[in-house]
């Protein structure tokens, strides 16, 4: 229910409190926070409190506002995510094991990819996806390989008001990209997000046979094993959905 001048409800402003803290960004002072929120700063100053008391938020020196971490419990508790975690983690580990190289374990929210775990060390090429992170699906292997196991529907949809700011893909041009990774089993992109880098990633599918996640590698250019990454892969991804739900 709507209960202020502007119209939005207490949880649409709880809800921009908690989305006002940019990736990276542990605390904000509290004027910022109300601004970034687009709140006045008395209704930030209030729900900042309520949600402390809960904590939710924590007031932290010097007048900033920090995320709290009863939030991160609650949600580390209760996330779809956290079996598909359990279950990926040591398959991740076996094949980071083995190239010493990046491992994305993502999930499908909306025309974003969101990044749910990854595994890398030092020395591993660069690697733009970061836990909690999100990118769009089509610069993304894990997205492309997520989408192509989506309903027709789905896809279709995701077409139609598919729009590249940068300008440098079209509808089309995912379409195929669609095509092939449904074609093939797994997606590959080439120094889409950075020029030094291969994205190659397979779906993960549930016992009811629904497309839940995608595992992948980001590997240097000059070291891509297309028949040694692909089968390793696949197998992860089977080990990961067998263990993921029960059939209907």
């Amino acid at each position: 229910m709507a209960n202020s001048a502007s119209g939005d409800s207490v949880v649409d402003r709880v809800v921009r409190v908690l989305e006002a803290f940019p990736e990276g960004v542990s605390s904000l002072p509290l004027g910022e926070l109300a601004d970034r929120a687009g709140l006045p700063l008395t209704s930030a100053h209030r729900l900042v409190s309520q949600l402390a008391g809960h904590r939710l938020l924590e007031q932290a020196p010097g007048g900033k506002v920090q995320l709290g971490l009863r939030l991160w419990e609650l949600v580390n508790r209760n996330s779809p995510t956290l079996l598909l975690r359990q279950a990926a983690l040591p398959f991740m580990d076996d094949i980071h094991q083995v190239l010493n190289q990046n491992v994305n374990l993502a999930v499908l929210q909306g025309d974003d990819v969101l990044f749910v775990e990854r595994l890398s060390r030092r020395g591993s090429v660069a690697n733009r996806a970061k836990v909690a992170g999100r990118m769009p699906v089509h610069i993304s292997s894990a997205g492309i390989a997520l989408m192509s196991g989506q309903p027709r529907t789905v896809q279709n949809a995701y077409l139609a008001r598919f729009r590249d700011p940068t300008g440098r893909a079209t509808a089309d041009h995912v379409r195929l990209l669609l095509a092939t990774a449904s074609e093939r089993g797994y997606a590959e992109l080439a120094g889409v997000v950075d020029p030094e880098t291969w994205g190659i990633a397979v779906p993960i599918e549930d016992r009811q046979r629904r497309t839940v996640a995608a595992i992948g590698v980001v590997v240097p250019l000059d070291e891509v094993r297309i028949h040694q990454l692909v089968p390793a892969l696949r197998t992860a991804a089977r080990g990961i959905g067998r263990q993921l739900g029960t059939p209907a």
